[in-house]
């Protein structure tokens, strides 16, 4: 018996197929299984094809693999789209009113389910729970029991009324029944249940949850596909702390309310994907002038222009690095994993706030749609920590004055960090302009104070750079000759390839970067290595540009730009033949 196993159900956008998948991945987490979900779906509200899979397991998983054992086909593309990651064992369900068998060639020892999925569903109550019947028949194939649908339906219908959930309730059994009565499956699939309650959480909703542990009290966005779900995690709940949600008319309304926030004295944030972040990029540089501490989520998805929106992709590197006019300080925390996302975002307020300076927050929708399974300890509110930095209070002005008795919010210290102060304290009144200023912030255009200023707000960020820790994750064996070096929502396939590796005897150290300015120095580690490999979402292989450069070293590159993201088996795979290539470049150079 394999020890995960992989589900999926396909069909057209507008069929539900997200909610099933929802409801299922919820089951089996409250089940005491771990989930990792991924999702595959047009760019359009109705029709195109749409999938949810779910790889679930006793043991922890961490990305999804090339193998589908159970697939509920809505459609006869689905089939289709799926081919590839069927094999012997593999279960199908289709209803043979809208997919036959005979339309596609099926692998050899492949079992077909044919369920009247729209008859069973309006024996229940209607033809819209087709997709419960086949969750249940789902259940009787992998041995779940169908009582751990019950909670979740209960949650996902609830405040519909009790009729609603009863019937979806019946949908899923009648689904069951018909499998078991008709049908004399000998497979080995078992989703055996533990003890344990797990809390299911994506990389959107781990960054509202943590805007919320961090402080956040005042939000403005535009949706935007995959960021929309910040905003829609935050929408109640940050009510309840005094703070409020702003849905602005566009990105430069967002980025200009959050901006007018964070200068009331409020931690503050927006979210937004690529083409948010362009029209973004100039108030980012009245930000950084302004020394405004904010948090910019950017939620990476295939580009350039509209590009393929519900796909993805990490090419905004570049972007989030150098994008603006002039030179801007900023700092850019790339979290890798869904539990990142919360203790990043965590992080970043602090950053922003300790160096009064605009940090990106660049998440991608690989992490952003992708569900997983934590314990709640994982979420130790305990361990969250705020640092508002240098805020100065009414007892405090009197040092932050020049020789005239003005407060100086632009003052030269040593560490590029001035005095700041909220309105309404005394003494604290100034101003600030997007235009250069001296100390007090008033517009000026002394070559001496143009270059103080200037100076002074690089000076911030080589102090980050003494008293911060910039460390990458470190995974694998530290003295391999191979080394992988990656960042963002890459870490959990990496980390799972290692293991298919070491089934070849073959070692890696992998390194995980979530800091990408400042950043750690990974010089010692690259000289350690023989072979270098960086792997990433994008077609030129912006982080390994930037690790080329600091290291003067060059690297392997393993890139994928298909939209679609890596899977652990695939990287697997893709670094034997980059290693296999070096091998036989040696011997010719020999």
């Amino acid at each position: 018996m394999p020890e995960d196993l992989n589900w999926a159900i396909g069909g057209e956008a507008g069929d539900g197929i997200d909610s099933t998948g929802k409801i299922f991945a919820q089951a089996l987490s409250r089940a005491g299984r771990h989930v990792f979900t991924s999702k595959d779906f047009a760019s359009r509200i109705r029709g195109g094809y749409t999938a949810y899979k779910i790889r679930t397991s006793v043991d922890r998983v961490e990305s999804v693999v090339d193998r589908l054992d159970i697939l509920i086909a809505l459609t006869q593309r689905t089939v289709d789209e799926n081919m590839d990651e069927l094999h012997e064992g593999s279960v199908i369900i289709y209803d043979g009113e809208r997919t036959m068998m005979s339309d596609f060639e099926a692998p050899e020892g492949m079992i077909g389910l044919d369920v009247p999925l729209k008859g069973l569903a309006e024996e229940a109550g209607g033809a819209i729970v087709r997709n419960i019947v086949a969750l249940g028949a789902a259940c009787e194939v992998g041995d779940f029991p169908i009582e751990n649908l019950d909670e979740a339906l209960q949650k996902r219908f609830g405040d519909k009324g009790s009729s609603i959930v009863d019937t979806n309730k019946k949908a899923a059994r009648l689904g069951a029944e018909y499998v078991r009565e008709e049908y004399d499956l000998d497979t080995d699939y078992n989703m055996e249940t533990t003890d344990e309650d797990y809390v299911l959480l994506n990389g959107d909703e781990a960054i509202g949850m943590g805007a919320l542990a961090a402080g956040c009290r005042f939000y403005a966005g535009y949706p935007i596909t995959p960021a929309t779900d910040v905003m829609q995690y935050l929408v109640g709940r940050i009510d309840r702390y005094g703070g409020k949600v702003v849905q602005a008319e566009d990105e430069l309304s967002a980025i200009n309310m959050a901006l007018g926030a964070a200068r009331a004295g409020a931690r503050s944030m927006t979210a937004t994907s690529g083409p948010g972040i362009d029209l973004m990029s100039e108030t980012f540089g009245l930000i950084a002038q302004t020394e405004t501490p904010l948090v910019i989520c950017d939620v990476m998805r295939s580009g350039p222009s509209t590009g393929m929106p519900t796909k993805q992709e990490q090419g905004d590197l570049n972007m989030t690095l150098y994008g603006g006019h002039g030179e801007i300080p900023r700092f850019v925390i790339a979290p890798t994993t869904v539990s990142e996302c919360f203790w990043k975002t965590v992080e970043a307020f602090n950053m922003a706030e300790k160096y009064q300076t605009p940090v990106y927050l660049v998440s991608d929708l690989a992490l952003a749609v992708s569900e997983q399974t934590f314990s709640p300890d994982t979420f130790d509110m305990s361990e969250v920590e705020i640092d508002r930095g240098n805020v100065v209070d009414a007892g405090g002005i009197e040092d932050n004055t020049n020789d005239q008795g003005q407060f100086t919010p632009h003052a030269a210290t040593e560490d590029g960090i001035s005095p700041r102060t909220f309105p309404g304290v005394e003494g604290g009144a100034h101003m600030t302009t997007g235009l250069e200023h001296d100390e007090l912030g008033r517009r000026t255009e002394d070559t001496e104070v143009r270059v103080e200023q200037v100076e002074k707000r690089e000076r911030k960020v080589q102090t980050a750079r003494e008293r911060e820790d910039w460390s990458p994750r470190e995974f694998g064996d530290p003295d391999a000759d191979t080394l992988v070096v990656s960042w963002g929502s890459n870490e959990g396939a990496i980390r799972e390839a290692m293991d298919f590796l070491e089934e070849d005897d073959i070692s890696i150290r992998f390194l995980s970067t979530p800091y990408i300015f400042p950043r750690a120095d990974l010089n010692e580690a690259f000289e350690q290595a023989d072979d270098v490999i960086v792997v990433e979402c994008n077609a030129t292989g912006q982080w390994a540009d930037v690790l080329e450069h600091d290291t003067l070293q060059r690297v392997k590159r393993i890139n994928k730009y298909t939209g679609v993201r890596f899977k652990a088996d695939e990287l697997a795979q893709r670094i034997k033949e980059e290693l296999g290539q070096a091998a036989a470049e040696e011997v010719e150079a020999e």
